[in-house]
């Protein structure tokens, strides 16, 4: 009997804690909505794979907005809404959203699709209020969202498919407006990038104002044409958030260029989040850069609907292993690079035209080769040698070889200049070795090469910057480019002269610079020292694969893909209709000395150029190193595309303006093929210095060479 009582007791204490414990299980499983900014109407939805899970709330007044969680259980982000839309004359301060009383669920081998008929109308609540009579009670714009999450992956497919019933005006139509971190991390993030526009790490602002000054700092709403690739993402704690759609795809009466909207942290919404979003009007044809339209009055671009002019914004929202350059290069594997257009001229042809050049009009007797006789030189361009055995110019190549012979009879000309990759092997060993020297005397006791804007750094446009705004790099500090450059030099000359100091050296700043994650430290000569570089990016893949190849050490090889698919951050990987831009590359997100030229707006080919013509001297093929990325077909698209850039006279219709220094040149024919410092990604002109072909022809070798 005492058995039974105390079993029964015990009965009593254990059952209630094990129902507790059952209700709190239960809880955590369905413990409704995260997100704090929408008031729950009691109904949720769910999709999920192994990778991504979505949960769909219903708000009071309908479906519904959507949070995201990654495998492990993080909600990521939040979709605020199904969209929204800010009519015109309804005589309240408030937008209207797009909004569902029910749902479809479809299951099949294209994964779980949910359907929402949305309908954009007046508020139910508000019907017995003195708006009760407004028109707005009825629908004007209907249509359906969809939302297909993939089978086997983290991704999602949204689909905007919107029709006005009636006419009106709207100042904006927002369609995704995703909150990264909303209801978790909040704006805490380990980077964000909008390719060719933005990439900020830690606590930096995106437009922030510490590499650019207003009004090009503001880049919220830039131009579409500036968008190298489309891809927004932030990433937090190895989980990368991914926004993407097709630039090109038409959106509304003929129109294209969806608008990127980009804030991180959420400085649009004032909110404790990071801000991707699609919106209409769009900077290429509706609305002011950088004006984002809201429900005041102020900006102008209103967009007229009526009936039979749909609107439709497809795009997907994805997760991805790492930073958000890892986002970026988990859209290209999946959607390829885009095949490079037709060149201007055939890679022979080209070859053709800058070896006439340097027979011609870059050759001055008696004194080599250079734009005008004050400026020639003895120096033998790489490409000349080879065109001179294997070029199709038959005459050219006879009058060629034969400069080459006058050159190499002459007496040698004294080494000047900082050195550099392409004049190491015309060095006399002793050359090599004091240079190497004097690169060991620079390296501090931790590995690091210093900043140092009074000595070997010091420049004309550092010394300007300093004096009207701020220095661009402080006596001392370092950056990534800072350390690569004479890595990779030293690592040049150790094989070269056989010193081992040499290697060793170059190993210590690969070291130092492990635990970089974005490419800076470049053009330190006119921008700011930590803002995101190309040159510098590309010149840390070679000197990590040069590590490698010297140590056999894993750690550099990660390194130098990371930083080779660094360079699809800068390059433009679409391509407008207006404005010819494939594989044109930005060369960092800056502006010059803070106040000149914004490097965002703006295309420069040379720093991705000199990039690959190192590699290819270097033996350095990457295609092979990281086969996940078609690195040839890279390669060529870079190439082409800067024969586009290239004078020819014979061409007035190219849009080209020489500098005034060589405008007069030009018109004679003396520059041709020589090619423009910048293109203006949104006006399609070609201005700035003009820059020797040589690079370009290396070029061109080396993608004909895996033909």
């Amino acid at each position: 009997m005492k058995r039974k009582e105390l079993a029964f007791k015990t009965l009593l204490v254990v059952l209630p804690c094990l129902l507790l414990f059952a209700c709190r299980r239960e809880q955590k499983q369905v413990s409704g909505p995260l997100y704090r900014d929408a008031t729950y109407g009691g109904e949720t939805v769910r999709v999920e794979n192994a990778h991504m899970r979505l949960e769909v709330y219903k708000r009071l007044t309908g479906w519904g907005w959507v949070e995201i969680f990654d495998a492990n259980g993080t909600m990521m982000a939040v979709l605020d809404h199904l969209g929204e839309v800010d009519p015109v004359g309804t005589g309240r301060v408030f937008p209207l959203r797009l909004e569902s009383q029910e749902y479809r669920l479809d299951k099949g081998e294209f994964g779980q699709r949910l359907t929402f008929p949305v309908q954009m109308k007046w508020y139910d609540a508000m019907r017995e209020t003195r708006w009760a009579e407004s028109p707005w009670v009825t629908p004007h714009l209907e249509g359906t969202v969809t939302i297909t999450l993939e089978p086997d992956a983290a991704r999602a497919k949204l689909v905007y498919d919107l029709h006005p019933v009636k006419p009106f005006s709207a100042r904006y139509i927002r369609g995704l407006w995703l909150k990264v971190g909303a209801g978790s991390f909040g704006v805490a993030k380990t980077d964000g990038l909008f390719p060719g526009v933005d990439w900020v790490i830690g606590d930096e602002w995106s437009s922030g104002t510490d590499y650019m000054q207003h009004p090009h700092a503001l880049r919220v709403v830039p131009h579409p044409y500036k968008a190298s690739a489309p891809v927004l993402a932030v990433s937090y704690k190895g989980t990368a958030v991914g926004l993407a759609w097709d630039p090109m795809a038409t959106v509304m009466s003929g129109k294209r260029y969806v608008q990127p909207v980009y804030a991180s942290p959420n400085f649009v919404d004032r909110a404790n989040n990071h801000l991707m979003g699609l919106s209409l009007p769009s900077a290429a044809w509706g609305i002011q850069e950088n004006r984002l339209p809201t429900h005041t009055k102020e900006p102008k671009g209103d967009i007229e609907l009526a009936p039979g002019t749909p609107i439709r914004i497809e795009a997907e929202v994805f997760l991805a292993k790492g930073n958000s350059l890892d986002a970026l290069v988990a859209w290209v594997k999946r959607n390829g690079l885009p095949e490079p257009p037709q060149p201007r001229y055939s890679l022979t042809e080209a070859l053709d035209r800058i070896a006439r050049a340097y027979n011609n009009n870059l050759w001055h007797e008696g004194r080599g080769w250079g734009r005008t006789p004050e400026q020639a030189r003895l120096h033998i361009p790489a490409f000349l040698e080879r065109y001179a055995k294997e070029g199709s110019d038959i005459e050219t190549l006879k009058s060629i070889k034969a400069k080459l012979d006058w050159i190499r009879q002459q007496p040698p000309p004294p080494r000047t200049g900082r050195g550099g990759l392409a004049n190491f092997p015309q060095w006399d060993n002793e050359a090599r070795l004091e240079h190497g020297r004097q690169l060991l005397s620079y390296q501090r006791a931790d590995g690091s090469f210093a900043y140092d804007p009074e000595g070997r750094h010091k420049g004309d446009l550092i010394q300007i910057a300093a004096a009207l705004h701020k220095p661009l790099g402080r006596p001392g500090d370092t950056g990534l480019d800072l350390n690569m450059q004479p890595a990779m030099e030293l690592f040049a000359l150790a094989e070269l002269t056989g010193e081992r100091r040499f290697r060793n050296a170059a190993r210590k700043a690969l070291d130092y610079c492990m635990r970089m994650e974005r490419p800076d430290g470049g053009d330190w000569w006119e921008t700011p020292l930590p803002s995101a570089n190309l040159l510098a990016a590309g010149n840390a893949a070679i000197a990590y694969y040069l590590g490698h190849r010297a140590f056999n050490d894993q750690r550099y090889l990660d390194k130098a893909i990371y930083w080779i698919r660094a360079l699809l951050a800068f390059t433009h990987l679409w391509q407008p209709e207006q404005v010819v831009s494939l594989y044109n590359t930005k060369p960092c997100l800056n502006q010059t000395m803070y106040y000149g030229s914004s490097w965002v707006d703006n295309h420069v080919q040379w720093e991705v150029l000199r990039v690959f013509a190192q590699s290819a001297q270097l033996g350095i093929e990457w295609g092979q190193i990281d086969p996940e990325i078609d690195w040839n077909r890279y390669h060529r698209g870079v190439t082409v595309a800067v024969l586009r850039w290239m004078v020819d006279s014979k061409d007035p219709s190219h849009p080209g303006t020489p500098p005034g220094a060589d405008a007069e040149r030009a018109k004679k024919g003396l520059m041709d093929t020589f090619f423009y410092d910048v293109h203006d990604s949104v006006k399609g002109d070609y201005r700035g210095a003009l820059i020797d072909p040589a690079t370009i022809a290396a070029n061109i070798y080396a993608v004909l060479d895996r033909k």
